[in-house]
């Protein structure tokens, strides 16, 4: 404890006496400061001592002690020791009614007590709290560093924290979730941060804040938000949640903790670099057609993984709005985090591959991976409060530039297969404006929407435009004969029908495409690349 006015009254060398403010003795003081001014107001910081003789006051007038004393009140003066014997051969009765007005303890110092005797208590004493926290520090720092080398890691680790806070303690991963709480009751206090997590984690690394709940809540409480991790990203998030603000043992604690837990993070980020250059060998093996090899490389880690049906995706984002802006959060980051946080808390194999502008992941069909990919693109779509993403990159988010396509399930010897199927889809939802496409929603779906593409269009138009610059001269309905009798399988009367033409005249319009175009509708591959080309551009006007 630091020192208070109680405890230098009761130290026996000094022989101070009390005169007024008994109730306020627990008081703690931050210095002892001796001033002969009228007025020491500008020259206090609060919480001293203030030692005086009266040598330039006049302790005996009402008038002047009234004033003098409220200014030391506000100024935040926490005692007033008068010396005796000196000026005065005992404390002016003015001073002493004016101090009990004011509830300022007043001290009668002795003739024979110097005022550099009591300058030495106060500083004996914070020298003695300055260690006695220092090394209660560091017998926190020993505990919580055993607790995290134990078989229990963090969650003991927090569980010391804690009772050394008397208070809670919670860690969070990289995606804001509650990883571990302490005390058991802390876990439903911590998921209430999540947004106050989220915020600080999108700050460089190192970032605090401190988060009041409302004084009207029951068990409100003081919370400290402290991200983890040497980088510019961070790692994770330690909250702590005390009644106070935190003391300099508890200081030293909480700093203690953010230490050992950077390690932790640090050490987990090293053995997963590790791990991702043994995935990316997996995935090259895989992809080369050598399953066998790329089982015996998984070992253990991975080939599980490779035991049953698993899907692969690949993601991409665009990168030219975060090279402007560093700060800005990376779309690919944040779903491998996603990813593995969902598979680690299933107990799942994921391999996940950084590839340049890409992001190759292999997960379990049906697993938990898998379901936080989706999840995410839902709830980046929802965001956006639209299942499309808007042409005008320049007013879109940045979630706007994930784009994910997901393979269906596979087993090892079709991965190269998958990777295939996983590029097809993504480049789907790419054209589409879609957060994420399943190869079986492209493969169950129509292949016209794969049309909408500038190369097809460019090509249709190309195909067609000998047809409708016929028609622009008003000399037949070429481009709309053909579309009627394509689409009735070149069945004349029902085609003629649809055109309100006699058969013959529509035989005579289809000799007359054969001509222009220079080439026969008898040939399968001339009607399809026709009937695509009708499809792939938007009708024009009389067709």
């Amino acid at each position: 404890m630091p020192p208070t006015l109680a405890s230098l009254v009761h130290h026996s060398a000094l022989k101070l006496v009390v005169l007024a403010g008994e109730d306020r003795l627990d008081t703690p003081v931050r210095w002892a400061h001796v001033s002969e001014l009228a007025d020491p107001v500008p020259w206090m910081d609060g919480g001293e001592l203030l030692l005086i003789t009266a040598m330039k006051i006049d302790a005996a007038d009402p008038e002047a002690m009234r004033p003098y004393v409220r200014r030391l009140v506000r100024a935040g003066v926490v005692g007033l020791g008068f010396a005796v014997g000196v000026n005065y051969d005992e404390v002016p009765r003015a001073l002493v009614e004016a101090a009990a007005e004011e509830g300022l303890p007043l001290l009668e110092v002795p003739r024979k007590t110097p005022f550099i005797a009591i300058s030495k208590a106060v500083s004996a004493a914070m020298a003695a709290d300055q260690y006695r926290a220092v090394t209660a520090g560091f017998e926190a720092q020993r505990e919580l560093t055993r607790a995290a080398l134990g078989p229990e890691g963090p969650a003991a680790l927090l569980a010391r924290l804690a009772a050394h806070l008397d208070g809670w303690a919670a860690l969070y991963d990289t995606s804001g979730a509650v990883v571990a709480a302490a005390p058991d009751w802390a876990a439903r206090r911590a998921a209430r941060l999540t947004r106050d997590v989220e915020r600080l984690r999108e700050r460089p690394a190192p970032a605090t804040a401190v988060v009041g709940s409302d004084p009207a809540e029951e068990g409100a409480d003081r919370v400290e938000l402290q991200s983890l991790g040497s980088g510019r990203r961070a790692r994770g998030v330690l909250a702590v949640g005390t009644a106070a603000p935190l003391g300099t043992v508890e200081r030293y604690a909480v700093q203690s903790a953010i230490a050992l837990l950077t390690l932790t993070t640090e050490r987990s980020r090293t053995l997963q670099d590790a791990e991702a250059r043994l995935g990316a060998a997996v995935l090259r093996m895989l992809l080369a057609g050598e399953p066998d090899h790329a089982r015996a490389v998984a070992g253990d880690l991975y080939g599980s993984l490779l035991d049953a049906p698993f899907r692969v995706l690949v993601a991409e984002a665009a990168m030219e709005d975060r090279e402007q802006d560093e700060d800005a959060p990376d779309p690919l980051g944040v779903l491998a985090d996603a990813v593995d946080t969902a598979a680690g808390r299933a107990a799942e194999a994921v391999l996940v591959v950084p590839d340049g502008e890409r992001l190759v992941v292999l997960a379990s069909d049906g697993g938990a991976a898998v379901a936080a990919c989706a999840e995410h693109a839902r709830a980046i779509e929802e965001r956006r409060g639209t299942k499309a993403r808007p042409r005008d990159r320049s007013a879109a988010a940045p979630d706007d530039d994930l784009v994910v396509g997901l393979s269906a399930p596979v087993g090892t010897v079709a991965a190269a297969s998958a990777f295939r199927q996983a590029e097809q889809a993504l480049s789907v939802a790419r054209r589409r404006g879609r957060v994420l496409v399943e190869h079986e929603e492209v493969a169950a779906g129509s292949v016209l929407p794969l049309l909408a593409d500038d190369a097809v269009r460019a090509f249709a138009d190309g195909m067609l435009r000998a047809l409708r610059e016929h028609d622009a001269t008003g000399r037949g309905d070429l481009v709309a004969s053909l579309r009627a009798w394509l689409s009735r399988h070149g069945q004349w009367d029902a085609a003629a029908a649809d055109l309100g033409v006699h058969r013959h005249t529509l035989r005579y319009r289809m000799r007359r495409v054969e001509e222009i175009l220079g080439r026969s509708l008898d040939d399968p591959d001339v009607r399809m690349e026709l009937w695509l080309a009708l499809k792939a551009t938007t009708p024009q006007a009389g067709e």
